[in-house]
C-alpha cells in the first residue's frame, strides 16, 4: 500500500506513468513503491512541487517554514545547484524544465557566467535536439558515449569497489538502495542528488558528512566527468552543463577544503 506521500506525488502530476517519464524510471519501477526512495526525494519535490516533509515526512519532520529557515541563503544555493544538475543529469530536460532553466541569472563570477550561459541554451524550441543528444550520450544503442558512474571512472568497470564504499557509507545515513531503484547509486546524477539532501536537511554534523561524501565519492572523478561532457555533448544545452559542472566541482572543493 502507497503511503501518503507518494500518493500526493502521484496525483500532482497526473498518474504512475507521468511520475516515472518524469523521473526518466520505467513505470513498473514506480509503479513498486510504497513509499518515495530516499535518493530520489529532492528529485520528485522538484518535480511536484510538494515539500520534502510531505513526501517523506519519516526524513523531513516538522513543517516546510521551520525548515526553511534553518538553511542559510548560500546552503540554500548549494542545494539548488546541486539539484539542477541531478534533474538535467538524470533524465532529458524537458520544455517545462528548460523554460524555468530559462529564467537563471548569475554575476560576473566564473559560475554565475556558466549559469547565464546555460540559462541561455535553455530553449524549449530545441528540447527534441536536446533529448537525442541525451540519449546517445547516456543511453545508445547499447551504451551511451559516457558512462556517468564513480566506478567506471576510478576502476574502468561498473559495480566495483566505489559502489560498494557508497553503498556503506549511504547505510550509514540511513539511504538504503531501493529494490526498484534502476541505476546504481554511483551515477553522478544520484550522488548530486543526495548532496542537496544533506545540505538542505540542516543536521547537526551535516557539513562534515558533505565533506566526507565529496571528497570520498565525487571529488576524485567528477571534474573530470563534467569534462568530458563538455567536451562530447552535440548541443550548447550539455555544453554548457559540463562547463557548469567543472566550475561547480573546483568551488566545492576549495570550501571543503577551507572549511
Amino acid at each position: 500500500m502507497r503511503d501518503q506521500g507518494l500518493q500526493s506525488a502521484i496525483d500532482t502530476v497526473g498518474g504512475i506513468s507521468a511520475l516515472a517519464r518524469a523521473l526518466g524510471l520505467a513505470q513498473p519501477s514506480v509503479s513498486a513503491w510504497q513509499r518515495i526512495p530516499a535518493e530520489r526525494v529532492v528529485t520528485v519535490e522538484s518535480i511536484t512541487g510538494l515539500s520534502r516533509t510531505v513526501l517523506r515526512p519519516d526524513l523531513f519532520g516538522g513543517t516546510s517554514e521551520t525548515h526553511n529557515s534553518d538553511i542559510e541563503p548560500i546552503e540554500a544555493m548549494r542545494a539548488d545547484l546541486y539539484t539542477l544538475l541531478s534533474l538535467t543529469l538524470s533524465r532529458a530536460p524537458d520544455p517545462a524544465l528548460l523554460s524555468k532553466l530559462q529564467g537563471m541569472t548569475g554575476d560576473a563570477s566564473p559560475l554565475g557566467q556558466t549559469l547565464r550561459q546555460l540559462a541561455a541554451a535553455s530553449l524549449p524550441e530545441d528540447a527534441a535536439a536536446i533529448e537525442r543528444d541525451y540519449f546517445n550520450l547516456f543511453i545508445g544503442l547499447g551504451r551511451g558515449e559516457l558512462l556517468p558512474y564513480a566506478s567506471f571512472y576510478l576502476t574502468g568497470f561498473l559495480h566495483e569497489r566505489p559502489l560498494a564504499s557508497l553503498r556503506d557509507d549511504l547505510r550509514r545515513l540511513g539511504l538504503e538502495r531501493s529494490g526498484t531503484m534502476s541505476e546504481p547509486e554511483d551515477h553522478m546524477a544520484i550522488l548530486c542528488e543526495v548532496m542537496a539532501t544533506l545540505i538542505r536537511s540542516g543536521s547537526e554534523g551535516s557539513l562534515l558528512e558533505q565533506a566526507h561524501l565529496f571528497d570520498r565519492h565525487i571529488k576524485p572523478w567528477g571534474s573530470r566527468f563534467f569534462a568530458d561532457l563538455e567536451r562530447s555533448a552535440k548541443t550548447a544545452f550539455f555544453r554548457n552543463l559540463g562547463a557548469l559542472g567543472q566550475v561547480w566541482m573546483d568551488i566545492e572543493e576549495e570550501a571543503f577544503a577551507l572549511a
